[in-house]
């Protein structure tokens, strides 16, 4: 897709189309965490209509994020604040490997360890993809959000709190009928064209769908400490 002329929206077909390739280009390169796996809609199901494959969301799940050292590998960050300085000033961004702050959960309290699920779902309204998670204990007790707040990066509270792009908010899964956290779509568009014309290979020769679902995740994961796996990010 030509980047100039791009708003920074995908259709749901392209959204299902790169949900595929991501799921499977990072199940190939990061065996040490569970695998995103594509999850028809069951409501599609409910109304008594076929299966449609194009219907549906990645879902990742008991995801535990321990705390990252300094020896682990590092990935490309984009600080959601210097998007919102770039649009309000109209400059240009560069994009510099930098190490992440990826620290999030374990210990989180006696009950033990925090497991976390995460469900990648396309925005009709938006036309952009939006990151939904439930957070819980050992025993299935789910975690309020200032619960889940105290499990994020620092770098992610910093965030939440002054930037623009992105908050979080609790709402009834799109598939599933039940309340979810997720990560507010409204500005995605923007920064996401934004990140790619920031790209001097992408602005001059177009982008495939493809890097769109890994540059999404690179920037939405920073929040809730969701580290991209290096490999996704070499090329």
């Amino acid at each position: 897709m030509d980047v100039f002329s791009w708003d920074g929206t995908i259709s749901s077909r392209d959204f299902y189309a790169a949900a595929r390739a991501f799921a499977d280009k990072w199940n190939r390169s990061n065996h040490g965490f569970p695998p995103w796996t594509w999850a028809p809609s069951p409501k599609h199901h409910h109304l008594g209509l076929p299966l449609n494959q194009v219907n549906g969301y990645l879902i990742l799940e008991k995801l535990c994020l321990a705390e990252s050292t300094d020896q682990e590998n590092t990935s490309s960050k984009v600080d959601l604040d210097e998007l919102t300085q770039a649009r309000n000033e109209e400059v240009i961004f560069s994009k510099e490997e930098e190490p992440v702050d990826s620290a999030t959960l374990v210990e989180g309290n006696s009950d033990g360890v925090h497991y976390y699920d995460f469900h990648i779902v396309y925005s009709a309204s938006y036309r952009v993809p939006v990151l939904y998670f439930r957070a819980y204990c050992n025993d299935g007790q789910p975690l309020v959000l200032d619960e889940i707040e105290k499990d994020l990066p620092a770098s992610s509270a910093k965030v939440l709190l002054e930037s623009k792009w992105t908050f979080i908010t609790q709402e009834e899964h799109p598939h599933l009928n039940r309340p979810w956290y997720k990560l507010h779509p409204c500005g995605t568009s923007e920064w996401m064209k934004l990140l790619f014309q920031s790209d001097t290979s992408l602005a001059k020769n177009g982008a495939s769908l493809e890097l769109y679902l890994v540059s999404w995740l690179s920037v939405v994961g920073q929040v809730v400490g969701l580290k991209i796996p290096s490999e996704l990010l070499k090329h």
